[in-house]
């Protein structure tokens, strides 16, 4: 299947790396290489690391960048280990980081990778896909409680706890094997109001085991302190995330990071210097895309962008 992925907010992601010849940048989570091939088409001398923990969007990123071979260096792995993959390549400091959060549209539409609900599948879910953990085994080895919790936690889903009930019920009888098989469940668990069809309740569960099953949200405080560290003075951090939980963990990052004084709010004096601060926050609240992008491209309608800027080394 062609990979396919849509760009979300490329010209605000752009404009918010501040783009320069002669820079290095990183895209954490290539996927298509849609943001990546506008990088380089835009600047001269510029060299781009694109990471992946998605083999196929590597080998997809390949073909899409060809045209700027010897430009790029493309790294099948998580970004969390963003460190190691930098110093692998001889790299101290880089000029801007991409990342971004979402499931590429080409993982959604290639039902055979079980992340979609909208056609049959083994349950799958894993971005890499040598990884061991799936979908499968979180479904049907998953205490009731340890269900109900992530899909409470990761999924913001209200009727979490009759969901699980009805996973491990159904699952006592036969294993609970495909996507079809999970939604049945999920959206026989939750009641039906309002010309509501429970197909939210569906994509909140199928949501939650997805961050569980790859780890997302774990990594994803030290990814960004790291990504921090990285940066050149006046490098950008740009991150798009597609719910509010990513969201929320980068907007706190961004805080931290850009606080003078790391003191004890009890404390009476400050005592840590009041000079800690290493970014500043280039947008006070959220981009989100424009109302044209969201009836082109729906991926991009929970999406929202924040960007800092590295203010000292």
């Amino acid at each position: 299947m062609e990979f396919k992925h849509i760009p979300v907010m490329l010209e605000e992601c752009l404009d918010g790396l501040n783009l320069k010849n002669g820079g290095i940048y990183v895209d954490a989570t290539i996927g298509g290489a849609g943001h990546s091939y506008e990088i380089l088409k835009r600047t001269k001398n510029t060299t781009l690391i694109g990471i992946d923990q998605d083999l196929e969007a590597i080998e997809a990123s390949k073909q899409r960048l060809k045209e700027f071979d010897g430009r790029f260096s493309l790294i099948h792995d998580n970004f969390k280990n963003l460190p190691q993959i930098l110093n692998g390549l001889n790299v101290s400091k880089v000029d801007g980081i991409l990342i971004d959060l979402g499931v590429s549209s080409h993982q959604l539409d290639d039902i055979s990778r079980g992340f979609s609900f909208r056609g049959e599948a083994t349950l799958d879910m894993r971005m890499n896909q040598e990884n061991a953990l799936s979908a499968k085994e979180v479904v049907n080895t998953y205490s009731e409680e340890k269900l109900r919790k992530l899909i409470y936690d990761y999924g913001e889903e209200r009727f979490a706890g009759a969901i699980a009930r009805h996973i491990v019920k159904r699952r006592q009888a036969k294993p609970i094997e495909t996507t079809l098989e999970l939604k049945e469940t999920i959206m026989s668990a939750v009641p039906r109001y309002k010309g509501k069809n429970g197909l939210d309740n569906v994509q909140r569960t199928f949501q939650a085991i997805r961050i569980e099953v790859n780890g997302e949200l774990a990594i994803l405080k030290e990814a960004l302190e790291n990504a921090v560290k990285f940066l050149n003075k006046g490098g950008r951090l740009v991150v798009l995330s597609f719910h509010s939980l990513e969201d929320r963990i980068v907007k706190t990052v961004m805080k931290e990071k850009s606080v003078n004084c790391i003191c004890p709010p009890e404390w009476p004096v400050c005592k840590c210097g009041g000079n800690n601060a290493t970014v500043k926050i280039i947008t006070k609240k959220p981009i989100e895309a424009s109302r044209e992008e969201m009836e082109i491209n729906s991926r991009s309608t929970c999406a929202k962008l924040r960007i800092a800027e590295k203010i000292k080394q």
